[in-house]
């Protein structure tokens, strides 16, 4: 049998066994990795994976399992029993799922020249060049380039007990570019993670070496001329498109994740301050910030790191607002947790392979985007600094305090941005001090990418990261 009769097969006998529930996935992936490390290749790997994850609901009680041996012996005793196991539990509070529209659909990543079409060579030789490129521009500063690569293309079948079957085709392309430059005694890093759910034609349309070319010449300015300035009292600062994108997915994205809020993270991943919030308060009372500030999670955006058009639990997904006009207006739900806060899923249950439960995850979360050139943030700035670019980030597991180190960052003075560069400026930060004083949001956009880390065994899902430019007023630098 193949894998969508396997999944009907499963549905059918898991239902029989007298399942609440039963959620099927069949996943058939082809996935190529390459790192290389000053121009040599340290590992070149092709994997293809099949296999068929299985949750039920029996009683309240959630059972899941996976199997990789695709035949109907084996998913039948895969399915008595994760039903069995989950029969033979017990739960003070039993799980109940959202009700939720059935839907029978298809859905594919924009892809114009899918990866299986261009040879491993031709892989290879792009990632050669670049090296060579990043060398050549940079002289002898950058010691260390290390560049990761990944093309993945998927086939994915999803059918529940509900009557929901999504079918998906899709491709997504990593790259990860890490660089260590050292100028007579200075040192400093970089990592660049950027990403998007195409084909090959990524690279091209996106300027990907150019950029990444780009980002190595102001490292190597970076080393060489950054300064510490010693700033007395607070300034304005205004943050980039990078610095803003992991602000909004680690101070705004993670706590309104339902389960980190209801404790199932805890142990894993930490939890959210929204836990206490919400104890005094209702959703949409909270507020978070000021009234120009919105903060978005939208996994529909095409082509982008996070992109999706239904998640995990067959629910379609659409644009949240996880903070709009500067109140709480929305969290993360997959069909559990909107049960457990008495609303609809948004679809963000995701999962990274057949043999992980989906969980609520985030897609691509970002500050929305304002009305203002880049430029007209910093010519209202009379002192302050513009971080265009991070080295570290930190945040305690609540995700209410943070610190960001800024990595390419200039003084401001009088509305322009001078030829001084500052060394490692340090921003320390509660959420909402962040989101509290920010006056101004540019309507240029960047895109970067990462791996978000979540559960146990550890999920790490493709992300968005990017985002608009921030203006935050008042505020001190360390």
């Amino acid at each position: 049998m193949d894998g969508k009769s396997l999944s009907d097969f499963a549905l059918e006998h898991g239902s029989k066994m007298g399942s609440d529930y039963v959620e099927v996935r069949y996943i058939s992936s082809h996935d190529e990795n390459y790192i290389a490390r000053n121009g040599s290749f340290i590992s070149i790997q092709n994997k293809l994976s099949e296999g068929i994850g299985v949750r039920v609901l029996v009683d309240g009680c959630m059972g899941f399992g996976s199997s990789d041996i695709m035949n109907k012996e084996t998913v039948k005793k895969l399915v008595n029993s994760i039903v069995n196991t989950a029969r033979l539990s017990h739960r003070k509070s039993p799980i109940e799922l959202s009700e939720e529209k059935a839907v029978n659909t298809s859905w594919k990543a924009p892809v114009k020249v899918p990866f299986a079409d261009v040879s491993s060579q031709e892989k290879q030789n792009y990632i050669k060049d670049l090296d060579n490129s990043i060398k050549k521009s940079t002289g002898r500063a950058v010691k260390n380039r290390i560049i990761f690569m990944n093309t993945h293309s998927s086939e994915k079948y999803i059918v529940t007990s509900h009557g929901s079957r999504v079918d998906s085709d899709f491709s997504s392309i990593s790259f990860f570019n890490m660089m260590n430059a050292s100028v007579k005694g200075k040192n400093e890093q970089r990592m660049l993670g950027l990403g998007g759910t195409m084909g090959w034609e990524w690279l091209k349309e996106k300027n990907i070496s150019g950029l990444i070319l780009r980002e190595a010449k102001n490292l190597t300015r970076t080393v060489k001329e950054a300064k510490k300035v010693k700033l007395n009292k607070p300034v304005d600062v205004v943050v980039g498109g990078e610095v803003s994108g992991i602000m909004a997915h680690e101070n705004v994205g993670h706590p309104s994740e339902a389960d980190r809020i209801m404790g199932r993270e805890g142990a894993q991943a930490g939890e959210s301050f929204y836990k206490d919030i919400l104890k005094d308060e209702k959703i949409g009372d909270v507020k978070m910030g000021n009234e120009i500030v919105s903060v978005m999670d939208d996994p529909t955006l095409k082509g982008s790191p996070g992109f999706y058009m239904y998640d995990d639990e067959c629910v379609k997904a659409r644009p949240r607002y996880l903070v709009k006009n500067g109140k709480l207006n929305e969290l993360l739900l997959n069909r559990e947790f909107a049960h457990v806060f008495d609303t609809e899923s948004n679809a963000s249950a995701r999962s990274n392979s057949y043999s992980r439960e989906p969980i609520p995850r985030m897609s691509n979360t970002f500050f929305k985007p304002g009305e203002h050139a880049v430029d007209e943030l910093i010519e209202d700035v009379k002192h302050g600094i513009l971080m265009k670019s991070f080295t570290e980030w930190n945040i305690d597991d609540r995700r209410f305090h943070s610190k960001y180190v800024g990595l390419e960052a200039y003084l401001i003075k009088n509305g322009e941005v001078t030829d001084t560069m500052v060394k490692r400026p340090v921003l320390e930060l509660t959420t909402m001090g962040i989101l509290g004083n920010i006056d101004a949001i540019s309507k240029e956009y960047e895109s970067r990418m990462a791996y978000c880390g979540k559960s146990d065994p550890m999920q790490p899902v493709q992300v968005s990261v990017g985002g608009p430019h921030l203006r935050i007023r008042d505020i001190k630098v360390g």
